[in-house]
């Protein structure tokens, strides 16, 4: 379930995304002249509502916010291929160099924004739980992409939502109706089948050789993804529009950083790529991942939510055409069935909470 990286991404990122705020009706328009003399920003015709360049400013194209969400998931998508092709690095360096490249990019933008590199006093601890859990849910994820399919660790990210209803009802008091229990029912069966678990479905359905050893421990992986990804969430929620986002993404890729130097000393698993296609590969992790982050705010600002969450879930469609096209494998039908008990759930609740916010 991720990162996404939802991320990371990562996070990532995701719904919790700061909003812009729509000003006053009005607020910009200048006092009215006197003698009936049109303002300098109304109309010379009918000297009452703004035209012209004024007026195109306003204009926004029909479903633009659902073509960034589209492209953004395709974004997301190929940089998940481009993990799953990457050889012979472990995916804790792959994050390791995602986060070096987000660095250079954040960095800019603070001293821009001048947001400083600390933080409020208040919301440091939380900014710090941000970074590590945000960036554990990162290693994760990548994890997941080289242990299992594309297919499977996709679909199973996307169980995230529901975990992040269950954290926000136990920490920030949210309400957790009997709706967001059919959801989480529906999440847990999609993953059971995605998993096929040799005790409910048997040896032969399962599989027990090492190579569905190795796809569980990318499952596990994947479910651990969502379960970080959602209390990461959970934190940037209570956190609000008091942090600038920026400055949440640079406690992310420098914790996320330091995480990963550790383990990689740790585990002893640090090597440079030999293939020089590897090493464009791991740039283009970065590119994509940064694109698909930047057209994923970009579309939250001009969209509301729910349209956007609905529309993220093409992100399992590019997911199951990658995995054909570039690897010549074919989803098992196990895995369509999860996938759509999955994708049911996540459309459900961003439906009835499009509903909710309409109201």
């Amino acid at each position: 379930m991720r990162p996404v990286d939802s991320d990371g991404a990562a996070e990532v990122p995701e719904p919790g995304l700061p909003l812009t705020d729509d000003a006053p009706q009005g607020a910009s328009e200048e006092p009215a002249a006197a003698a009936g003399t049109p303002g300098p920003c109304r109309c010379w015709v009918c000297g009452n509502s703004p035209c012209g360049s004024e007026a195109k400013k306003k204009a926004r194209c029909p479903g633009l916010g659902l073509f960034y969400t589209l492209l953004s998931a395709f974004l997301f998508s190929v940089g998940s291929l481009f993990v799953k092709k990457v050889q012979d690095v472990h995916a804790v360096e792959i994050s390791a160099f995602r986060c070096v490249f987000q660095m250079l990019v954040v960095i800019p933008c603070l001293i821009y924004r001048k947001s400083g590199f600390i933080g409020p006093k208040g919301q440091r601890i939380f900014l710090l739980l941000r970074g590590v859990l945000g960036s554990t849910a990162m290693i994760l994820l990548y994890y997941a992409f080289q242990a299992t399919s594309l297919a499977d660790a996709t679909v199973i990210t996307f169980s995230s939502p529901v975990f992040t209803s269950i954290f926000a009802w136990i920490f920030l008091k949210e309400k957790y109706s009997p709706w967001d229990a059919l959801f989480t029912a529906f999440t847990i069966t999609g993953v059971i089948l995605i998993v096929r678990p040799p005790f409910l479905f048997g040896a032969s359905a399962a599989g027990t050789d090492e190579s569905y050893s190795v796809h569980l421990k990318g499952t596990f992986a994947a479910v651990a993804h969502a379960v970080f990804a959602a209390v990461t969430m959970v934190i940037i929620r209570k956190m609000g529009k008091s942090v600038d986002y920026f400055l949440s993404i640079w406690y992310y890729v420098v914790l996320g950083l330091l995480e990963s130097v550790i383990v990689l000393f740790i585990i002893g698993e640090w090597s440079l790529p030999y293939c020089g296609l590897d090493r464009l590969f791991l740039i283009l992790i970065g590119l994509f991942g940064l694109g698909g982050q930047v057209f994923l705010t970009k579309a939250l600002q001009i969209e509301k939510a729910g349209p956007v969450a609905i529309m993220r879930t093409m992100d399992v469609v590019f997911a199951f055409i990658f995995q054909i096209i570039f690897f010549n494998d074919m989803p098992t039908w196990w895995t369509v069935g999860g996938a759509l008990c999955v994708v049911a759930s996540s459309t459900g609740a961003a439906i009835r909470k499009w509903c909710q916010s309409s109201k």
